[in-house]
């Protein structure tokens, strides 16, 4: 008996212990279970927020950077469509309107999501700030629901997410005041650039008669006017001309208004540039903006006015001063519901330079369209008194809107008139033996009284690394020769020798003293002077001709007016000025006083001394100083040269002079400017 109690009893606690593993393992499953589907559910929640925030992302990139094409992706289908558009026209509705007020980017700041618990969906917000054409608008603040479908999520479009206040019917409205222009004068207050009166001539249709009459008037206007009879044509076509309308087709200046049949002429008000090609490639000109500006500066507007080239476009924005207006919310009613901003006109500035228009007209008329260029400058003050290239253009012509054929004609001119000579730069040839003679003095190498005897016109140093090349000198008079013979004759040979001797090394050092690859603070495309192609002399071949002007050196006119100014200014450098507002003059000591002086003393007897290179300039009522140079350049049958003069007025060092003319020799300078330099001292009272 005993035996099957305990038999049953652990019969029972083996019953017992699997039915409690049995329960164990299935609160096991069970929490298992629980817990799963809670991480599963976390797991997606989590899923589901990163798949908003990318979406939020994607929408306020987008938007931000104004992409509109990709920011309709980002919104709901069915939101745009119930708003009245399909989503590319949405997309070119933004494109419209924020092109229409110069915004090309939104700053948005303050991104939040949202999540509402109870309804279980899923909000943003966020600030944005554009600038407009008139300025920077008030943070604005958006607000968007997230819709959420089994294949996707998008965000929920209204008129509100393109401004807040904006509702359906409402439009944006821009209304702007154009500032008036500000003026360019030269240093006496000669307006250089800026408004005048003109005429605006039209075609009066009740005059111009029918049939063959009609014709033959409009064949005479487009003689007389230089415009296409098929533009008269097109003008006259025009839904709005009336036989008693007037037809504007072109404005002309005073004075030039000839009677012809069938055409009228009303005041009006333009820009006027009154020196013309004289003062071209600095003044610059205006012209309407083109789709193409306003692709690069979303801020301008269809019908504005900027500058295209010269000053006129340097100062654009200063001389442009800032558009007053208003860009504005308006109902279906056509009535103002809120003002995003706003900002009255302020008139551009005026600039005045230190040009004077008397001696740029005379300067340029010299050249008689001749290839090249001249700049004339105080070498006291740096300030630049004239700055001429020729041949040039009518920038009239560009401000009023040039034809294709005057365009072409322009284009096909060997004379390349739109190349700004006084800016490019050249060999200087021997003028830049001014340089290379400071520095000789500097380094004391060469001194006044030391002589080289050469023979005869050719001339090669017996260095191996030399080879058969030879050196050339004009004149073999004088065998003899000293720093004074040397500038006199300008001889290559005496140059030549003394860098040799000096020295790579050395001569590169001292050179380097001078502005040789800086950028001058001026408001003019100009690249750096080169002293060598990367600055480096490697042989005795380019450091002999660099001594006298050749090799790989790289000047412009105000180059060598600035860096030959030591000269006339006791050893100090000089750098020019354009603009009168720059009251304080940049200097630079770079050679001593007594090498200075001397080396002017020199350049004075080249004009004094019978066989001095400048002698034909002694012929003026006033003393000067002068340097000739005649660079050569490689051409494709034979090398071709450039005529290059330096000129100061010693008695009173009111100007220095440097100019060229192309394809000629520096007689030929001397030749054509002598009437120039005849005038300047009148020029300059």
């Amino acid at each position: 008996m005993k035996n099957n109690k305990q038999q049953r009893k652990a019969s029972n606690k083996k019953v017992f212990g699997i039915a409690a593993g049995i329960a164990v393992l299935i609160l096991i499953s069970v929490s298992g279970y629980f817990y799963y589907r809670n991480w599963k559910e976390e797991q997606l929640a989590i899923e589901r927020r990163e798949e908003v925030e990318a979406l939020v992302d994607e929408y306020l990139d987008a938007k931000s950077s104004t992409r509109f094409e990709e920011y309709v992706d980002t919104l709901e289908e069915e939101s745009i469509s119930a708003e009245g558009y399909t989503s590319q026209e949405l997309a070119e509705r933004y494109e419209t309107v924020f092109q229409a007020i110069g915004v090309d980017a939104l700053d948005i700041a303050n991104r939040e999501i949202l999540y509402d618990e109870e309804a279980d969906t899923y909000a943003f917000r966020y600030t944005a700030l554009m600038t407009t054409v008139l300025g920077e608008t008030e943070t604005m603040a958006y607000q968007a629901e997230i819709s959420e479908t089994e294949e996707a999520k998008a965000v929920q479009w209204d008129h509100s997410l393109f401004f807040p206040d904006m509702e359906e019917g409402d439009t944006v409205s821009l209304s702007y005041t154009e500032p008036k222009r500000g003026s360019i004068y030269d240093r006496d207050g000669n307006m250089l650039a800026g408004e005048g009166e003109a005429y605006e001539a039209g075609l009066y249709p009740a005059v111009l008669g029918e049939g063959d009459q009609r014709e033959e008037r409009l064949a005479e206007i487009s003689e007389t006017f230089d415009v296409s009879v098929d533009t008269l044509e097109r003008l006259l076509s025009q839904n709005w001309v009336t036989e008693e309308s007037l037809v504007p087709f072109k404005v002309v200046d005073t004075g030039e208004t000839p009677e012809v049949p069938g055409v009228l002429y009303q005041q009006t008000t333009d820009r006027l540039y009154p020196l013309g090609e004289a003062a071209a490639h600095l003044i610059g000109y205006v012209g309407d903006v083109s789709a193409e500006d306003i692709e690069n500066d979303p801020k301008l507007q269809s019908g504005q006015v900027i500058g295209k080239g010269g000053l006129e476009y340097r100062f654009d924005q200063e001389l442009r001063g800032k558009m007053g207006g208003q860009i504005a919310l308006v109902d279906s009613d056509g009535e103002v519901k809120e003002v995003i901003v706003e900002r009255e006109k302020q008139d551009g500035e005026s600039l005045t330079l230190t040009i004077s228009s008397a001696i740029q007209s005379e300067l340029f008329a010299a050249f008689d369209s001749e290839p090249g260029a001249a700049s004339l400058m105080d070498p006291a003050s740096g300030e630049l008194l004239a700055l001429a290239s020729s041949p040039s253009y009518d920038p009239q012509l560009f401000a009023r809107g040039i034809s294709v054929e005057e365009y072409n004609a322009y284009v096909e001119d060997e004379g390349q008139p739109f190349l700004n000579r006084f800016t490019a730069r050249y060999a200087p040839g021997s003028t830049f033996k001014i340089l290379s003679s400071l520095v000789l003095l500097e380094s004391g190498t060469t001194t006044p009284d030391e002589v080289n005897t050469i023979e005869g016109l050719n001339w090669s140093p017996e260095i191996e690394a030399f080879g058969n090349r030879e050196i050339t000198r004009v004149n073999d008079s004088v065998t003899e020769v000293d720093l004074t013979d040397a500038l006199v004759y300008s001889d290559n040979i005496y140059f030549a020798m003394e860098a040799l001797e000096m020295g790579t090394e050395d001569f590169v050092e001292r050179l380097s003293q001078f502005p040789f690859g800086e950028s001058f603070d001026l408001p003019l495309t100009m690249e750096p002077a080169q002293l060598a192609n990367d600055n480096e002399i490697n042989d005795v071949t380019l450091l002999a001709d660099t001594a006298y002007g050749q090799g790989e050196i790289l000047m412009s006119t105000l180059h060598q007016q600035t860096f030959y100014s030591p000269v006339l200014n006791e050893g100090t450098l000089i750098y020019p000025k354009l603009l009168q507002e720059e009251a304080e003059v940049e200097t630079e000591q770079i050679v001593s006083s007594e090498n200075a002086e001397l080396v002017r003393d020199l350049l004075v007897q080249t004009v004094t001394d019978p066989n001095g290179t400048s002698h034909a300039l002694d012929q003026l009522d006033y003393t000067v100083g002068a340097k000739t140079g005649t660079a050569e350049i490689a051409g494709e049958e034979e090398n071709e040269t450039n005529g290059f003069l330096y000129v100061f007025d010693e008695e009173n060092t009111s100007y220095s002079f440097v100019g060229y003319l192309e394809g000629q020799k520096s007689g030929d300078v001397i030749d054509r400017f002598v009437p120039f330099f005849s005038s300047v001292p009148t020029l300059m009272e």
